[in-house]
């Protein structure tokens, strides 16, 4: 299979272009380029060759400004739902690939191979969109393996992309073997006084092992963090049934070692929620968390958002009461939490593969220990240092400014009670957030102004559109709508509105959001213009990311281009 497919191809290239690219990269090919609308084709002498192109070309070479997709043609009559996923990093395990799958859609089985020099899974009813995806500094490299089974047919009619499978499903490894659709896995996550940890191990881990045996869970106790703390935290990975019954285990031991050392007093349930989930755990003025107190006969408190850190998003829930009602409260709670998980997740996997470097685990948007969500916050750097690479670019990403809209009423809530609120939005966001002074004694709207790189303005105007809904500033079934705006080179204003608005009305139709340009503009002291952005909080973030993709392009042709006979750029690295 030594023909290639050549995606993302602007509209101005030539053979001659690709023919010079080749050459440049002494990337050998057996026949001429067949381009068509936006894809070529070209044949190579051999797979080496073809592998040699992808690796070299896919994702990094650019061409008129736009970089290239190149992966195998595979001829419709043989596709199948079945990838090869290459270059994994050698101590993956399966659970953080799977979480990373699942995005997509789901894995029906998978078999593993491995060679001399590379770990590879085969995976059925993943998306193509993997290839190019980094796995912690790996550039996963994905490709279609053609079905065999498939019977032959006449030409196929119709565009290359997309799922065709033909003829029956395949069977899993037997190693593997298929796996089912699983619930969503959110880990229950505990703090216990240090005094009980050895009790809950027991003697050569022989405790510990039998709690996962019996609950059929996996049970990390973090007992190197925070070295001399009073708690030591826990997380359970299991379904929900599987971490209820590990945290009763859990807390009957500690009751049973309490008796033993004569330890006088309480023994409160604590668990770490992700401050996302917090606001739809204690509901509006609190009627969530009043009804799991009077159902379960508990006192539930909620430690306070100055406790939280950019490293620390959680906040311990304290649950007081008799053995069986903290258990109660637990799966009361533990529900609440899921479902804001499986709702959030939801949100986020229709939108993240259209936001261009979308990074979730950089994000710190989901609760650690989440498939796919990699370690907990308290190793994460600072977003824009992962590797020293960002995952919106080469190298740290430029800081973005963007002026967002509130309504008026809403300040009050932004910034907290003495600030409190917006010092920490700032600090777990990574951006300067500042609110701009009223424009009159009636402004019914507010700006915001926030400065940031990417990933930091993701997640500030994330918070600030969940603060407005949580704060009822919008109806239940009202969707949150703000209006945001962004400047940029009035060189490049025509470049965002298109030849006729055919720009701006292609980001309009894949965004959903209304982005305008306003006409006879007077540019400002930078030379800079405004464009303007209104919709839920996808759409505006989809829409900057765009409009940020197409500034990109223009100031790359802005370069100078080097001199005949130069050194070719090495290409653009994901």
């Amino acid at each position: 299979m030594n023909k290639l497919y050549i995606g993302n191809v602007s509209a101005e290239a030539t053979e001659e272009d690709f023919e010079t690219l080749f050459e440049q990269w002494k990337i050998p090919h057996s026949g001429p380029f067949l381009i068509k609308n936006g894809y070529a084709f070209v044949d190579c002498p051999d797979e080496k060759a073809a592998m040699r192109a992808i690796d070299i070309l896919s994702g990094k070479a650019e061409l008129h400004g736009k970089v290239l997709e190149v992966e195998h043609s595979v001829p419709k009559r043989l596709r199948s739902c079945k990838l090869q996923i290459r270059n994994i990093p050698p101590h993956m395990q399966w659970e953080v690939l799977d979480g990373m799958l699942a995005q997509y859609g789901a894995v029906e089985s998978c078999e593993q191979d491995f060679t001399e020099t590379d770990v590879s899974f085969i995976v059925f009813r993943a998306m193509e969109k993997l290839n190019g995806s980094m796995m912690e500094n790996y550039a996963l490299k994905v490709s279609y393996i053609p079905d065999e089974t498939a019977a032959p047919e006449g030409p196929s009619v119709g565009g290359r992309r997309g799922f065709n499978t033909r003829g029956p499903p395949r069977s899993g490894s037997p190693s593997l073997g298929a796996r089912p659709k699983t619930q969503s896995e959110v880990p229950l996550r505990l703090l216990v006084p240090t005094q009980f940890v050895g009790a809950i191990i027991g003697k050569e881990g022989a405790t510990i092992r039998n709690i996962t045996k019996q609950t059929h869970s996996k049970i990390d106790i973090h007992r190197k963090e925070n070295a001399g703390a009073a708690e030591k935290p826990i997380t359970i990975h299991s379904t929900p049934e599987g971490c209820s019954n590990a945290c009763r285990t859990i807390m009957e031991i500690m009751q049973k070692e309490a008796l033993d050392t004569k330890f006088t007093e309480e023994i409160p349930l604590k668990i770490l929620a992700h401050n996302n989930f917090v606001g739809r755990l204690i509901g509006k003025e609190g009627r969530n968390l009043k009804k799991i107190e009077v159902d379960t006969g508990t006192k539930i408190t909620i430690s306070p958002l100055q406790d939280l850190t950019m490293y620390n998003p959680e906040r311990t829930v304290t649950v007081k009461g008799t053995l069986d009602a903290c258990a109660k409260a637990e799966e009361e709670m533990m529900k609440k939490l899921r479902e804001s998980y499986d709702s959030d997740m939801a949100a986020m996997n229709l939108q993240s593969n259209l936001i261009p470097g979308l990074n979730l685990n950089a994000l710190g948007l989901f609760p650690s220990g989440a498939p796919g969500m990699g370690p907990s916050m308290s190793s994460l750097p600072p977003p824009g240092a992962h590797g020293g690479c960002s995952s919106f670019g080469q190298g740290h990403p430029e800081s973005e400014t963007v002026h967002l809209f509130i309504p008026a009423l809403a300040v009050g809530a932004i910034i907290g009670k003495q600030g409190q609120h917006i010092k920490q939005l700032s600090h777990f966001a990574g951006a300067s957030i500042k609110i701009a002074p009223a424009e009159g004694m009636d402004a019914k709207q507010r700006m915001v102004i926030i400065i940031g790189p990417p990933e930091a303005q993701f997640k500030a105007q994330c918070r600030i559109f969940g603060k407005l809904k949580e704060e009822n500033f919008f109806g239940p079934k009202e969707e949150v709508k703000l209006e945001a705006h962004i400047k940029v080179p009035s060189c490049a204003a025509g470049r965002v509105i298109g030849k006729g608005g055919k720009t701006v009305n292609e980001l309009q139709n894949l965004t959903c959001a209304e982005v305008v340009v306003p006409r006879d503009q007077t540019p400002d002291e930078n030379d800079q213009v405004i464009v303007k952005i209104s919709g839920h909080f996808f759409a505006c973030q989809l829409a900057q990311r765009k409009i940020q993709e197409i500034l990109a392009q223009v100031r790359r042709q802005q370069q100078p281009k080097p001199a005949p006979g130069a050194q070719p750029p090495l290409p653009r690295r994901k």
